[in-house]
């Protein structure tokens, strides 16, 4: 049985902002998003939020997750007054594996693998999280004896000249007995100089008690690190895209730059993916074997066969790209695009809901709304499908084979039949018959003596 306290209460009064604290983001996603995966995925009895300063807004961004218990702390008065307010939700049972879990709103990184090291740690008794940095100044400090054992964990604010050396410092993760855990909340005082209720001091209350303090120490400090200000959040922002990178590159994806490569949500690649410098990769994005990003792309929800190439500054969301694909450079793919097999999307080509057949061509500056385009199709520079009219969407169908000149306009609802040629520059409004030339065009007209106007010319 397995309890979760996730204390996400604070302002943040050194982010210089009045968003609360735990829906600052990282990766593209809360801080509390990143928490709440990995504490959902060890299938806890009760997951409680500890929320104090945006109690509502952070409320009404998880009110599907109705499993939640959302407490609130009127007065921050330390982390120990925060687990007090849930000790009402913890489970009653006395029993060795009725334990809970202590989590931040902060500290957004922690892994699931990591914690589920921390609690097969708590035998009984408590199991705290500890990390070892250069500069511990801020944290509380882990108080040890000669023979290695957990004495005190001092914050920074009360700690001695040689304490605030020690490196070793503590995350504020920590598992323990529920029942025990209880009993030591309620022996807190505030005796010391911020006035607050530390959780910290349950530990020399558990020494007292014969309890055994286990440690995990992380062996990647980036986990266990909070933030507390802008600064630290684009530290932490670096070091964990840079462990992305890592591990994509562990698996065989060619990254030119780590430190210029954005994750956003997840990434699943083949064998033999190239990803140039400064991508971003938002929500589920696929790459199939032999892929090639470009650089200075956007790829949100994007599903990419084997053999195509996004090439540089293309923006791609929602979008399935079939075999041997060619995308851009500075080509817009919104939501609900489909490009088949060997199709070529080109240079300032913006296309919306639509289907592309294989082998079909949009190389120059057009834009594709609302249209199915069959196979072995060639759209002229400048092509425009005219698919709204203020009102409605219309489709445009374009079949097989058929040919569309240069700057064409099709009001749509239309369709082109198949092996058709739309001549440049016309704008169609009626359907075009398969296998002939289609022309509309105004008649060309010259006017003679014709007078230009000039602007006047002032002293």
């Amino acid at each position: 049985m397995l309890n979760i306290i996730i204390i996400a209460a604070g302002i943040g009064k050194r982010m210089n902002s009045n968003i609360p604290k735990s829906l600052h983001k990282l990766a593209g996603r809360y801080f509390l998003d990143h928490i709440l995966e990995s504490a959902e995925a060890l299938k806890p009895s009760s997951i409680n939020i500890v929320v104090g300063y945006g109690a509502e807004q952070i409320k009404s961004i998880y009110k599907h997750k109705t499993y939640i218990n959302f407490i609130i702390q009127k007065n921050q008065m330390g982390t120990g007054h925060a687990v007090q307010q849930a000790i009402q939700y913890l489970s009653e049972k006395e029993s060795k594996e009725n334990l809970t879990l202590i989590l931040y709103g902060d500290v957004p990184l922690i892994k699931i693998e990591t914690l589920k090291i921390l609690i097969n740690n708590c035998s009984e008794g408590i199991a705290i999280l500890t990390n070892m940095i250069n500069d511990s100044r801020g944290y509380g400090h882990i108080i040890r004896d000669k023979d290695d054992r957990v004495l005190d964990i001092i914050e920074d604010e009360d700690s001695s000249e040689i304490q605030h050396k020690i490196q070793e410092i503590n995350t504020g993760i920590l598992v323990a007995s529920t029942p025990k855990l209880k009993y030591w909340l309620s022996q807190l005082n505030n005796n010391n100089k911020k006035r607050e209720y530390y959780l910290t001091d349950i530990i020399p209350l558990a020494i007292k008690d014969d309890v055994f303090i286990n440690t995990y120490k992380l062996n990647s400090n980036w986990e266990g690190l909070g933030v507390n200000t802008k600064i630290q959040q684009v530290q932490l922002e670096r070091l964990w895209q840079k462990q992305q990178a890592y591990n994509q590159i562990k698996k065989g994806v060619t990254i030119i730059d780590p430190e210029r490569f954005d994750l956003r949500g997840k990434l699943y690649c083949g064998q033999e993916v190239f990803i140039d410098i400064n991508c971003i990769f938002e929500g589920d994005v696929h790459l199939g074997d032999n892929t090639y990003i470009g650089p200075n792309c956007i790829l949100k929800n994007v599903h990419v066969e084997s053999g195509s190439i996004v090439d540089a500054y293309s923006h791609l969301q929602e979008a399935y790209l079939c075999k041997d694909v060619r995308v851009g450079p500075f080509s817009r793919l919104r939501p609900k695009v489909e490009l088949g097999q060997k199709s070529c999307i080109g240079s300032f080509v913006e296309i919306k809901n639509s289907k592309i057949g294989d082998r079909t061509k949009t190389n120059h500056l057009s834009y594709i709304g609302d249209a199915y385009i069959g196979n072995d199709v060639n759209i002229g520079a400048g092509t425009i499908t005219c698919n709204y009219d203020g009102i409605n969407k219309s489709n445009t169908i374009i079949e097989d084979k058929a040919f569309i000149g240069s700057n064409s306009q099709l009001i749509a609802p239309i369709r082109v039949g198949q092996n058709a040629t739309i001549a440049a520059g016309t704008v169609l409004t009626k359907d075009a018959p398969r296998e002939q030339l289609t022309i509309a065009r105004t008649k060309q007209i010259s006017i003679k003596n014709w007078n230009k106007l000039r602007k006047k010319h002032t002293n």
